[in-house]
């Protein structure tokens, strides 16, 4: 097995990624440590991450308030035997959706993937993407 190329994707690329995965890790800070969740999403037509939780979960606890909060979401599909995929890093503010019409209009979207009441909808605003390409290095 050879070495792996790794290329940059650009912004949009990484988005696109995103927006077609089925799923992600959101990263927060719990007691003053990171803390990792797997959610689904969806990022809608402004290019904002919509993911769907509880009201007692972590995560919403560590975005209640009306200051948003630094947070990371990470998406890939990296093939485990060859080696080969993308990975995609979003860091960005996070906000609990309070208006009614946009909290429902994204409960109608996004469909929960566990057996939870998810009552609470988190939008992250996307500031820093970044994202890499591992290519299979062919030899000469």
């Amino acid at each position: 097995m050879g070495g792996r190329e790794v290329v940059d994707l650009d912004r949009a690329e990484a988005m696109r990624l995103v927006a077609e995965a089925p799923f992600g890790r959101v990263v927060f800070t719990r007691n003053a440590l990171p803390a990792i969740r797997p959610v689904n999403h969806l990022v809608d037509e402004d290019g904002v991450i919509i993911v769907r939780t509880r009201l007692t979960a972590r995560l919403t606890g560590a975005v209640a308030g009306n200051s948003p909060v630094v947070v990371a979401y990470e998406v890939d599909d990296i093939d485990p035997v060859r080696r080969i995929g993308w990975s995609v890093t979003v860091t960005g503010l996070a906000r609990t959706v309070t208006d009614p019409v946009r909290v429902a209009h994204y409960e109608r979207l996004l469909r929960p993937w566990v057996g939870r009441v998810m009552d609470t909808v988190v939008a992250i605003e996307p500031e820093i993407v970044a994202g890499v390409r591992l290519l299979a290095r062919h030899r000469r």
